[in-house]
């Protein structure tokens, strides 16, 4: 069966197996996840060690301008709304715990509108994806009340980590990653 014709939950492009070359080896060590293997979109992309580099160097899950708990749910609330259930689930389930997200949280980062369970910070970030979800742009009173709650860097941060996090969406969704087994499954699988 070709690719074109692949079901729609087959991936289209197989993982790379190890060995993988000495650098790609490196970095999927620091990559460790609860998994038995490294992740299969990192291991997809190990296929490219060129592509591999650029993304795994372009990560956002140190210590920045924005707490755990805001940057997850900035990430739980693009891959919702991106439908990305691979993504959701690797987050849900790696770092919501450690970020304080509950199980009504977690489901509300894919609910329609702004929940309740949100403190007015929390809300704004939901506003803020759901915003540049919408657009690919901020209008100015959206501006204007995020950079009141964080710094310019937070803002810069925001808008970078949304931006991947839909490139991150693409990716597993273009390229029909099952989801890992040990990943929660989104709300609305």
């Amino acid at each position: 069966m070709s690719p074109r014709n692949a079901p729609r939950n087959a991936p289209r492009i197989a993982p790379a197996q190890a060995p993988y070359p000495p650098a790609v080896a490196r970095t999927l060590d620091q990559l460790k996840t609860p998994g038995d293997q490294p992740l299969s979109l990192f291991r997809t992309l190990a296929r490219d060690a060129r592509l591999f580099a650029r993304f795994t160097g372009a990560g956002l899950l140190d210590p920045g301008h924005l707490n755990l708990r805001e940057r997850e749910i900035v990430i739980h609330r693009t891959c919702a709304l991106n439908r990305c259930g691979y993504e959701w689930g690797v987050h849900a389930t790696i770092f919501a715990d450690a970020a304080g997200l509950d199980a009504e949280q977690l489901a509300a980062t894919a609910a329609p509108g702004i929940a309740a369970c949100w403190g007015p910070r929390e809300a704004l970030l939901i506003g803020f994806c759901d915003a540049v979800h919408a657009s690919a742009d901020l209008d100015d009173g959206l501006w204007a009340r995020l950079a009141e709650a964080f710094s310019e860097e937070a803002c810069i941060e925001l808008m970078l980590l949304a931006g991947f996090y839909r490139t991150v969406s693409l990716l597993a969704n273009g390229l029909r990653l099952e989801m890992e087994g040990f990943a929660a499954p989104p709300p609305w699988a």
